[in-house]
């Protein structure tokens, strides 16, 4: 099986993918972005993908939703692994931490180390790269004191140091990485395992006050319990967005399916992601 996924090595996803697929044989597809990794799958490059979609400390990881909704219609979210994170801050050996003139690292992990950064490295200048890995290969290429924010095994891949350990903001800093297939390549899980169904929909009519309450009553009303909510921008102009949830059940679930029926009839838009089996 070939598995698509962002590289180059030693970013945090090769870690959650190693973590995800221990003991099984795959080949590995390096992407340069996350997009692409989802459109390997999508253009049948790849069997599947491993992407991150969401972190306990950022939230949302926007090239995931977005990729999903517009340009990948042909494939789905098969399944879901959490993984722990932990951020360090990379440099070339012997360089202080005091003398760092600037930081490089993926947008996520910047974000997930905001507070550290603040109030250890208040004046250096942060640079936001392509992923993790290219930041402390950057790193390590340069004269300049920078450092980079990245995971164990890329300090080791490009012969640089950990500067500082675990510099997340927060010690349950997780994200949860989505699996994605071809639709109707999904693997069967086993009976009676609890599942999880995403969603995304929009257009409820002519814009009026309580649309949105009015088509999330449909999952309240039958018991459904949504784990999560967001909006993103439609793209057709201001004030106008889709919605993203996470529904407890599986789609073919009584009280899911009567949920989603009654939703079709109020959104001009309902696409379902995935229904899978629960982390």
């Amino acid at each position: 099986m070939r598995i698509a996924y962002l590289g180059p090595a030693g970013t945090f996803t090769e870690d959650a993918l190693g973590e995800a697929t221990a003991g099984v044989e795959f080949e590995p597809l390096r992407t340069a972005t996350i997009e692409a990794a989802i459109l390997a799958v999508d253009a049948g490059e790849a069997e599947r993908a491993l992407v991150p979609i969401e972190n306990s400390i950022e939230g949302s990881v926007r090239p995931t939703l977005d990729t999903l909704a517009f340009e990948a219609n042909g494939v789905v979210i098969a399944g879901e692994h959490d993984y722990r994170v932990r951020v360090h801050l990379i440099g070339r050996d012997g360089l202080a931490v005091d003398r760092v003139e600037a930081v490089l690292s993926h947008p996520q992990p910047l974000a997930q180390c905001a507070r550290f950064l603040r109030e250890t490295l208040p004046e250096v200048e942060r640079r936001a790269v392509s992923s993790t890995a290219a930041a402390v290969r950057m790193v390590s290429e340069s004269e300049r004191p920078w450092a980079a924010l990245g995971a164990r095994a890329a300090a080791g891949l490009y012969g640089c140091t950990i500067l500082r350990e675990s510099v997340e903001d927060e010690a349950e800093n997780t994200t949860r990485f989505v699996w994605i297939s071809r639709q109707g390549e999904e693997v069967e899980a086993p009976a009676g395992a609890p599942r999880k169904t995403s969603l995304v929909f929009s257009e409820l009519g002519e814009d009026h006050p309580g649309a949105l309450v009015n088509a999330l009553a449909e999952f309240s009303e039958r018991g459904v319990n949504m784990t999560r909510i967001e909006s993103r921008p439609l793209r057709r102009g201001l004030g106008r967005y889709m919605f993203f949830c996470d529904l407890d059940g599986g789609i073919d679930d009584a009280p899911v399916a009567a949920a989603m029926r009654a939703l079709r009839a109020k959104a001009e838009s309902v696409r379902v992601l995935g229904s899978y089996p629960v982390a």
